[in-house]
C-alpha cells in the first residue's frame, strides 16, 4: 500500500448538516430455508437450549442484542418455489417436499406462525415474501388474509384454526425474490414480473391498505439486465409498491485486500444508480409517490466455492454457505453500514444475510453460539446509530487500489438523536499498515467529553474468531480522547473500525 500524499486527517461534523432521519429499518435481518439458517439455527428441538417451542433461546438472546428492527423469511431462493399453506397447521399433517432451490429436504416443520412466534421473542417485524415463481397472485393475496384479516372468511378462519385468533398484522411484504434471474424458479422477464407484481400487489392491498410492499430489484450490479429491469418494472408497479430491492454479495476472490476495502465505491455506485432510476420513473409516471430502497440481501459471501456449498444433495438442514468471516470482512461490513447512513435519505431497509449460520454473523453447534467478527459492527451500529445522519466532512490521505484508483483511507459516517442528545461516529481506517493521526472537529456544538470509544483492529486481515479462541476479533474499550475547545485528537491504528459514543 503506497499512501499518495501526507498521513494526516480530519473529521468535521456539525448537527445542522443532515443527510436525513435513519430509518430503524436498516438494521434488518433475514432468515431463508436454506441450510442451517432455520433448522439447527433458530429451531432446535433437539438442542438443550430448546424452549418448548423449539426455539433456541442462546440464539434468541444474541439476536436481541443485536436488536434486528425487521426479519424478512422465507427467503430468497426458496421462496419461487414455496406452498405457504404447507408450513402451517398441524406439524404431523406438513408434507415432505423437495426444496429444487437449494436441493434440500423440507420438513415444513417450521413455517409462517412459527416465523411470527419467533419474530415477537426477539421483539421484531415480519417482513413475509410471497411467491412470485410458481405462486399465483391468488396464493399472495391468500396469505395476507391469513396472517392480517380479521376472523370470518376461509383463510382468517384457517388461521383460527391453528390456534392465532387475532390478526398477526404483518406490515412489510416482499412481492417476490430476484426474479430477474435465470437461476430462479419460474423466472420472468422484466415486463411478465412488473405486470404480476402490480396485480398480487392491488389484491394484497385490498385485504390490508396498511401494508408496505417490496417490488423486486435487480439482484446485483452484474446482471446483464441492470439497470433496465429496474426501470420497466418500476414503471408497471410504481404506485402499488413503496420500496425496490436491490441485493449485492461483496467478495474478495482475488485476495485484492486494498481494493475489497475500497468497496464502498461500488455500493454507493449501486446506490446512486437506482436513485436515478427512482427519480426518473416517478417523473415519468408523473406520481406524487415516492418508492424508496430496500437493500434487503446484503453480505459477504465468497469463501464457499464447491457444488456442496450451494446445494444440499436432498438432506435435512445441511452445512450450505457457512462462511467464517475475518478481520477485512468486518471492516467491510462497517463500511457498508456507512454506507447506509451516508444514503439514509433513500435506503430506507436493509437486511443482512442471513442472520444465522448460513452466511451469518453467528454460527450454532447443538450446545454453543459463535459470534464472527461481522457481528460486532453490525451490532454496534444497531446499538449507537440513532435519529438523524449527519454529513460528515472527511478530509483523508488516499491510497492507490488495482480496482478503483485512489481511494481515502477514512471511510466515515455519524448519527445524532436529537431528542436525547445522544451522537455516534463510525470510522474505518483502511491502512494495512499505517496508524493514523485524526483530529475530529465539532463545528456547532461539541461534547463536553467522549462516552466511550470501542475500537476492532489487528495486524492481520484474514484473523477470524472461532470457538476455541472467540474473542480472536472483538471490539474493545480503549480510553477516550480528551476534548479540547471542541476538538478532539486520535491516532486511529491500521486495520481498524472505531466507533466514538458521546452526548452534545
Amino acid at each position: 500500500m503506497s499512501l499518495a500524499h501526507s498521513t494526516a486527517a480530519a473529521i468535521y461534523l456539525d448537527t445542522n448538516r443532515v443527510i436525513s432521519p435513519i430509518s430503524p429499518l436498516v438494521f434488518s435481518g433475514f432468515i431463508e430455508h436454506m441450510g442451517r439458517a432455520v433448522y439447527e439455527g433458530i429451531f432446535d428441538p433437539a438442542s438443550p437450549h430448546a424452549d418448548a417451542n423449539g426455539l433456541r433461546t442462546d440464539v434468541l438472546a444474541v439476536l436481541r442484542e443485536v436488536n434486528y428492527r425487521a426479519m424478512r423469511y422465507p427467503g430468497g431462493n426458496f421462496l419461487s418455489g414455496y406452498r405457504w399453506l404447507d408450513g402451517v397447521g398441524p406439524r404431523d399433517q406438513r408434507p415432505r417436499r423437495r426444496d429444487l432451490a437449494w436441493q434440500t429436504l423440507e420438513t415444513n416443520q417450521f413455517g409462517t406462525n412459527e416465523f411470527i412466534e419467533f419474530c415477537r421473542q426477539i421483539n421484531t417485524e415480519p417482513m413475509l415474501g410471497v411467491n412470485m415463481g410458481t405462486g399465483t397472485i391468488q396464493d399472495a393475496a391468500n396469505l395476507v388474509e391469513y396472517c392480517n384479516a380479521p376472523t370470518g372468511t376461509q383463510y382468517a378462519d384457517l388461521r383460527a384454526a391453528h390456534g392465532y385468533a387475532e390478526p398477526h398484522n404483518v406490515k412489510l411484504w416482499c412481492v417476490g425474490n430476484e426474479m430477474d434471474g435465470p437461476w430462479q424458479i419460474g423466472h420472468l422477464e422484466a415486463a411478465e414480473y412488473g405486470a404480476k407484481a402490480r396485480e398480487a400487489a392491488k389484491m394484497m392491498r385490498w385485504h390490508d391498505p396498511s401494508i408496505q410492499l417490496v417490488l423486486c430489484g435487480s439482484s446485483s450490479t452484474f446482471m446483464p439486465t441492470y439497470p433496465e429491469w429496474d426501470r420497466i418494472t418500476l414503471e408497471l408497479a410504481w404506485d402499488q409498491v413503496d420500496y425496490h430491492s436491490m441485493h449485492y454479495y461483496a467478495n474478495n476472490r482475488d485476495n485484492d485486500t486494498d481494493s475489497y476495502l475500497a468497496l464502498t465505491a461500488e455500493f454507493e455506485s449501486f446506490v446512486d444508480t437506482l436513485t436515478g432510476v427512482l427519480r426518473y420513473v416517478k417523473a415519468k409516471t408523473r406520481s406524487k409517490h415516492d418508492v424508496y430502497l430496500s437493500w434487503d440481501e446484503w453480505n459477504v459471501w465468497y469463501k464457499a466455492t464447491t457444488p456442496d456449498d450451494f446445494r444440499g444433495n436432498w438432506k435435512e438442514a445441511p452445512h450450505l454457505s457457512e462462511e467464517v468471516y475475518n478481520l477485512e470482512d468486518a471492516l467491510v461490513v462497517a463500511q457498508w453500514m456507512n454506507v447506509f447512513l451516508r444514503r439514509a435519505d433513500v435506503v430506507k431497509i436493509a437486511c443482512v444475510a442471513q442472520a444465522v449460520n448460513t452466511i451469518s454473523p453467528i454460527h450454532t453447534t447443538r450446545d454453543a453460539v459463535l459470534k464472527h467478527t461481522t457481528y460486532y459492527p453490525i451490532m454496534l451500529f444497531s446499538k449507537l446509530a440513532s435519529g438523524i445522519a449527519l454529513d460528515v466532512g472527511v478530509k483523508s490521505p488516499h491510497y492507490e487500489t488495482q480496482k478503483f484508483g485512489a481511494m481515502p483511507l477514512l471511510d466515515v459516517s455519524a448519527s445524532y438523536d436529537e431528542a436525547t442528545g445522544a451522537s455516534a461516529v463510525f470510522i474505518v481506517n483502511r491502512s494495512q499498515s499505517e496508524s493514523l493521526p485524526v483530529t475530529l472537529r465539532w463545528e456547532d456544538r461539541a461534547p463536553q467529553q467522549i462516552d466511550a470509544v470501542h475500537q476492532m483492529s489487528g495486524s492481520d486481515p484474514k484473523a477470524f474468531n472461532s470457538l476455541e479462541t472467540p474473542g480472536m476479533i472483538v471490539p474493545q474499550r480503549v480510553a477516550p480522547p480528551a476534548v479540547v475547545d471542541g476538538s478532539a485528537e486520535m491516532v486511529l491504528p491500521p486495520l481498524s473500525f472505531t466507533v466514538l459514543e458521546l452526548h452534545l
